[in-house]
């Protein structure tokens, strides 16, 4: 299932994704930072559920929703703002948003609504074994794991789960651990600075710097030396705002 992550702070969008991604391990979050990006991933994929911030650069979260309703009649839209404001909300009803969440979002607050959304029929992992296989993946990530020893703890034909892997959360068993990896990378980066690029590389399962680094630059775009001095000029930018 494709979600849709849209606010112009890389360290907010950075935040829903850790506290959405582990709970929801089959989710396909994409992440944009104002109207045109937002668009251009609406119209390149079919987006189920959309998570908006409404004070964006150029269009508004809310008008931003309107031209994601227009590509998606039946997406699902939860609206954030830092603001506790009537017109904002009673726009909100008219798109007919799913929610409206205050910042800062609170974990179990958002978790509520995205159970609530979950449970209401959204496409998701039907295979019970496939989730079993996702929940082994998401606790062992940093270990030695490959996809026989995975069929093995699910009990199936290792090229059986891969197909089946494959078809339901939409990717690759490898490349889901590569990416898995990164995420808890990315978050060791900017909360642990005091830990080196091969402690970090090590921690996530990674037994080479050096294909960490490359891997982690084919993801980001950067290395992650460079993405942790991103991150951390970020949060010293957000708060001097």
């Amino acid at each position: 299932m494709n979600v849709l992550l849209v606010d112009d702070e890389p360290l907010e969008l950075e935040q829903l994704e850790f506290l959405i991604q582990p709970h929801f391990p089959y989710w396909r979050l994409h992440k944009a930072a104002d109207g045109t990006q937002a668009n251009a991933i609406g119209q390149e994929m079919r987006i189920q559920l959309a998570l908006l911030d409404i004070n964006l650069p150029g269009k508004s979260g809310l008008l931003v929703a309107e031209d994601l309703r227009r590509l998606h009649p039946d997406i699902h839209i939860i609206i954030i703002s830092a603001h506790h404001n009537f017109q904002y909300a009673r726009q909100s009803i008219k798109l007919k948003v799913m929610d409206y969440i205050t910042k800062p979002v609170i974990e179990q607050e958002l978790l509520e609504v995205l159970h609530q959304f979950d449970a209401s029929g959204s496409p998701q992992v039907q295979s019970k074994v496939i989730q079993e296989a996702l929940q082994i993946l998401h606790k062992h990530f940093a270990g030695k794991i490959n996809l026989s020893s995975l069929a093995a703890a699910v009990h199936i034909n290792p090229a059986y789960l891969s197909r089946l892997f494959h078809e339901e959360v939409g990717t690759s068993f490898s490349e889901y651990v590569n990416r898995l990896r990164v995420e808890n990378a990315k978050q060791l980066l900017f909360r642990h600075p005091e830990l080196n690029i091969a402690d970090v590389a090590e921690r996530c399962g990674f037994n080479s710097q050096h294909y960490f680094c490359t891997l982690f630059h084919k993801h980001e775009g950067m290395p992650p030396k460079k993405y942790r001095e991103k991150r951390a000029l970020d949060a010293i930018n957000s708060f001097t705002r």
